[in-house]
């Protein structure tokens, strides 16, 4: 059993962090229970990426505590991101790899049983079998963002993390990349948390929103409750309401 095993998919308490003098997250506490689907949001400069990158251990916080699927990191990352996946448009893949050697190298290192076939089941199930072959540093930007996700669900994690999920898809895809999410929070109870600037898209993915200013926790709820709870009709209209703000201060 993990060491510090509280039953949250992620459990962070007090997270601090600055760069260059900048403060990027500020006193961020949050816990998030398994199965649930939950949205972080708020414009650039919010501190989104920052806090995912530390809940994910990527980088350490400046003080404060996380704990990942009953793991204490850092100390047990290692162990944790066994049950983690992670997508993100700016995660390199092995340019002189075929897309299934790509999926069966990280099946590998995710302890997969038969990576091979494994490679080929998400493939299928993410529509995309025909670029199994193709050489990753062939691929669009939009067909890179797919195996990427493909590669952070060979393992079926149990958490799963994605920054800017459907970021460069063309519209029919980006809907069969959430049906796919919906189907794995469904059938296997999967954790989503995720990041997007398309409002829409937060508010169909989840059941919860935790809307960032200044590396802060403003709101937390579900998503037509924190936009109601500001005044706002929608997510998208308070997000557009908070950019504009922030413009305003830097003039």
């Amino acid at each position: 059993m993990p060491a510090h095993s509280d039953g949250l998919a992620v459990h962070a308490e007090g997270l601090h962090k600055q760069f260059d003098g900048t403060t990027a997250v500020d006193g961020l506490s949050l816990q998030i229970r398994p199965g649930e689907r939950v949205g972080i949001v708020g414009p650039n400069g919010a501190g989104k990426t920052t806090t995912l990158l530390m809940l994910l251990g990527a980088i350490e916080p400046d003080r404060g505590t996380i704990d990942l699927v009953g793991e204490r990191l850092p100390s047990g990352r290692s162990a944790a991101m066994q049950r983690v996946g992670f997508a993100a448009g700016y995660l390199p893949l092995p340019e002189r790899l075929t897309v299934t050697e790509t999926l069966e190298l990280f099946g590998t290192l995710y302890g997969v049983e038969r990576p091979g076939a494994r490679a080929a089941e998400v493939l299928d199930e993410l529509q995309i079998s025909r670029l199994a072959e193709q050489r990753v540093d062939s691929l669009s930007s939009g067909q890179g963002t797919l195996v990427g996700f493909a590669k952070a669900v060979i393992h079926h994690p149990e958490l799963i993390v994605l920054d800017e999920p459907t970021a460069s898809l063309d519209p029919d895809v980006a809907m069969r990349v959430r049906d796919r999410l919906e189907q794995m929070n469904e059938e296997r109870r999967a954790t989503l948390l995720l990041t997007s600037h398309d409002m829409r898209e937060v508010e169909e993915l989840t059941t919860r929103v935790i809307f960032l200013r200044s590396g802060r926790i403003i709101a937390d709820g579900p998503a037509a409750k924190v936009a109601a709870d500001a005044g706002h009709p929608d997510l998208e209209s308070m997000f557009l309401a908070e950019a504009a703000r922030l413009r305003e201060e830097a003039v």
